[in-house]
């Protein structure tokens, strides 16, 4: 691990930071091979749930466990309460950019925001245009990725608003680490993170067409083939709710219905796991058998509730990201509480000419890429590969951007029986429905390997529980 990284355990001086205290006392009196036994046990924990991952490209389809730290990351209440708000902020801000550029585009005729990056990206929808949704959210729930970088330092990476997953992992890693440690949380006053289901359906609920006083709701997912299936299982069932395919629902006379066993069953909201492309085979991909034919009509007729809506993607796309303080601004009246990562966009000749000088210094990425695929971490790359993406800039550039490397903070974390610092980052889950709310702790993600900035799963990366300590 290289000078200047921020340790969130230690201080400069070596001295246990506060959040943590009382936990390095516990691990000062507890046996070496304590954490290597409960390591073990959670491994056969999450391999018996089903707490697997499918990695995106993989030829041979097997599921592959999610490597689980045992060593948690600790916030204390002042800590949380910067990020919670700032990622609240966030989601309000993009609702109300949603909501505009789908229909009086103020934002665009002020110039705070260009059009064209707009109107001509791929993820701007033009089916929505017009949208009206109950109580003008467009983004149900998000997932704001954001690292620390020193003492009250964050930033945020990017936005998620299409359809943002992981927060399963939240949820069995709090439960897991519950069986395993329980005197931990006997001494540590931990906000729980349990209650999240409920405040999802709640969410869910406020967001049913006018009208509907008791609605039914469902969860859309593609399939068992999905990588994150489990996660789409995991939440109905928490929810009280039907999981269905699109083969389950029918639009008849205006309205969705499910199939069940006593015939249709009309559905007012659906909490979607399916990207926009695949979801009416009338509307959008012609051959998609994930979708429902005629799903859009009655969206756009205000009889059933998409969460997240249709066009969201234009709110989490990187070329936007840029602009989301500017939005936080017009918008909210307000200063953004959280900052946004230096941003390059290889659209402007003068920043794509930097880049290209700089690949060595920077990390890029394709403004529609997840899971750490599609993206260059420059110091950690090759000529090659350097060289490689060069090319691809240069041969399309609107669809990258650029950004320094930020040094990411460092946790405790067990690695081959020893506890070592290994960079992590956080993604808070929002909700927004009559309010906009976050579950204290989120999804901490660590990158295992020495020294590596990528913490995805599906690029070796593992999780760890999240505490947020009550005041």
């Amino acid at each position: 691990m290289s000078e200047g990284v921020f340790n969130e355990m230690f201080g400069p001086d070596g001295e246990v930071r506060g959040a943590y205290r009382a936990y390095a006392e516990w691990l000062r009196v507890t046996p070496a091979d304590r954490l290597s036994l409960q390591h073990r046990r959670a491994d056969a924990l999450f391999r018996r749930l089903g707490v697997t991952f499918a990695v995106h490209g993989d030829d041979d389809g097997v599921e592959r466990l999610i490597p689980f730290d045992v060593v948690p990351r600790i916030l204390d209440a002042d800590e949380w309460e910067v990020v919670a708000a700032g990622a609240c902020q966030r989601v309000r801000a993009l609702n109300a950019f949603l909501g505009d550029v789908y229909h009086e585009q103020e934002i665009l005729k002020s110039g705070r925001v260009p059009a064209s990056l707009v109107l001509n990206n791929p993820a701007f929808r033009p089916e929505a245009l017009g949208l009206d949704v109950p109580r003008g959210v467009f983004i149900h729930v998000a997932g704001i990725d954001v690292v620390r970088v020193s003492d009250g330092e964050w930033y945020v990476l990017e936005d998620n608003a299409r359809v943002p997953s992981g927060v399963s992992y939240m949820l069995e890693n709090r439960e897991t680490m519950m069986r395993l440690f329980p005197e931990l949380f006997a001494a540590h006053p931990i906000a729980p993170v349990n209650h999240y289901p409920e405040v999802l359906l709640r969410t869910l609920k406020a967001a049913a067409p006018a009208g509907v006083s008791a609605p039914t709701l469902v969860v859309l997912t593609p399939g068992h083939f999905n990588s994150a299936y489990f996660e789409h299982a995991f939440l109905a069932r928490e929810m009280g709710v039907e999981l269905v395919e699109g083969q389950d629902l029918v639009v008849d006379d205006n309205r969705v219905f499910m199939r069940t066993t006593d015939g249709l069953k009309r559905v007012d909201v659906i909490y979607r796991r399916i990207d926009d492309d695949f979801l009416d085979p009338l509307a959008f991909d012609a051959g998609s058998y994930l979708g429902v034919p005629g799903l859009l009509s009655v969206i756009r007729n205000g009889r059933v509730t998409l969460a997240n809506s249709i066009g969201t993607g234009i709110a989490d796309d990187k070329a936007i990201y840029p602009y989301v303080p500017a939005m936080i601004e017009f918008y909210l009246g307000e200063k953004p509480i959280l900052n946004n990562v230096p941003t390059y966009s290889l659209r402007n000749p003068d920043d794509r000419g930097y880049v290209i000088d700089h690949l060595e210094e920077l990390v890029v990425k394709e403004v529609d890429g997840a899971g750490g695929y599609g993206m260059l971490v420059g110091p950690a790359s090759t000529d090659a590969e350097r060289e490689t993406f060069k090319q691809r800039i240069l041969a399309d550039p609107d669809k990258f951007i650029a950004q320094p490397t930020l040094c990411l903070s460092a946790c405790p974390t067990l690695i081959d029986g020893e506890i070592a610092p290994r960079h992590v980052d956080l993604r808070p889950y929002v909700l927004a429905g009559e309010t906009t709310t976050v579950v204290p702790g989120g999804l901490t993600r660590v990158a295992l390997k020495d020294g590596s900035l990528v913490v995805n799963s599906s690029q070796g990366g593992g999780t760890k529980d999240t505490w947020v300590l009550e005041a």
